[in-house]
C-alpha cells in the first residue's frame, strides 16, 4: 500500500459523557495544529459510545427550555452543538465516530467529505450483512424508511469535526421521544434489528475501520501503541 496515503490515528475512547467526548474532540482538533502546515496535521478517528444524550444542530431553534427539561427527565443529557443537522440521540449501543481530518490531505471539498463518509457507512453496513443500507434525499443512511445511521458534521479551516452515530444494539425507545433529525413519518433501526442478532459496538467498530481505510484511501494506526488498527488497508507504524 502506498506510504504517501494520509495517516489517521485511531482513538478508541470507550464510553463517556457527551461533554467528555466534545472536550476530547476539541483537544485533538486544537487550533495550534491547524496553524501548522496541513501536511503536519495529525488526523484522528475517534470511536466512542456516549451516555444517553439528545443533541441538536445549528439549524434547530424550536427546542425550548421546557423541551430540554422533558428530555432530561427521561435520564438523558441535552446539548446544543455546532454540527449540521437537527435533533438526534446518542447512547449505549451506538457507535459514534468522529473523523478529525485536515481535508488538504484528502480533497478540499466538504461535499466530497460528506459523500465519502456516507459511502464509508454504507460499506460498513454491507460488511456486517446489511446490503440495503443507502442514502436518500434525507440526511443519514437508511434501510427502507428507517434510519440506521445519523450524520452531522462541522468544518472549520478545512478541519472536520463531529461525524456519525451508527445504531448497533441501541435501545430504540429513546428515539420515541423525538422526531429524529426532524424527519416526520419515518423511523429508526439498528444493525441488531436488521440482522435479528446482537451486533456489538466493538464488532461494528472493526468493520468501520476496514471500510474507513478503504473508502478514504488512508492508513490507520492505533493511538495507544501506534500499531495498525482494524482491517483493510492498514499502515505499518509511521508517526
Amino acid at each position: 500500500m502506498p506510504l504517501n496515503r494520509p495517516l489517521v490515528t485511531v482513538v478508541r475512547a470507550g464510553r463517556h459523557s457527551y461533554t467528555a467526548g466534545q472536550q476530547l474532540q476539541q483537544h485533538l482538533a486544537k487550533s495550534d495544529q491547524i496553524l501548522d502546515p496541513p501536511s503536519k496535521f495529525r488526523n484522528y478517528l475517534v470511536l466512542q459510545e456516549h451516555d444517553p444524550v439528545y443533541t441538536v444542530g445549528l439549524r434547530t431553534k424550536e427546542y425550548t427550555a421546557a423541551d430540554e427539561d422533558r428530555l432530561r427527565q427521561l435520564g438523558a443529557d441535552f446539548h446544543r452543538t455546532d454540527r449540521g443537522g437537527l435533533i438526534t440521540f446518542h447512547g449505549p449501543g451506538q457507535l459514534v465516530a468522529y473523523p478529525i481530518l485536515h481535508l488538504r490531505q484528502f480533497k478540499l471539498s466538504m461535499r466530497w467529505y460528506v459523500s465519502t463518509l456516507e459511502r464509508m457507512v454504507i460499506e460498513t453496513c454491507r460488511q456486517l450483512g446489511v446490503p440495503s443500507a443507502t442514502t436518500t434525499k434525507d440526511t443519514g443512511i437508511w434501510v427502507g424508511d428507517h434510519k440506521i445511521c445519523a450524520i452531522g458534521v462541522h468544518g472549520s479551516r478545512y478541519v472536520t469535526t463531529h461525524g456519525i452515530g451508527l445504531n448497533c444494539c441501541t435501545d430504540m425507545r429513546w428515539f420515541e421521544q423525538i422526531v429524529p433529525c426532524g424527519i416526520e413519518g419515518k423511523g429508526v433501526t439498528s444493525l441488531s434489528k436488521e440482522l435479528d442478532r446482537s451486533v456489538s459496538v466493538p464488532e461494528a467498530s472493526e468493520a468501520l475501520l476496514s471500510s474507513f481505510a478503504s473508502v478514504f484511501k488512508c492508513r490507520l494506526q492505533d493511538r495507544a501503541d501506534d500499531k495498525p488498527a482494524g482491517g483493510g488497508e492498514i499502515s505499518s507504524t509511521i508517526k
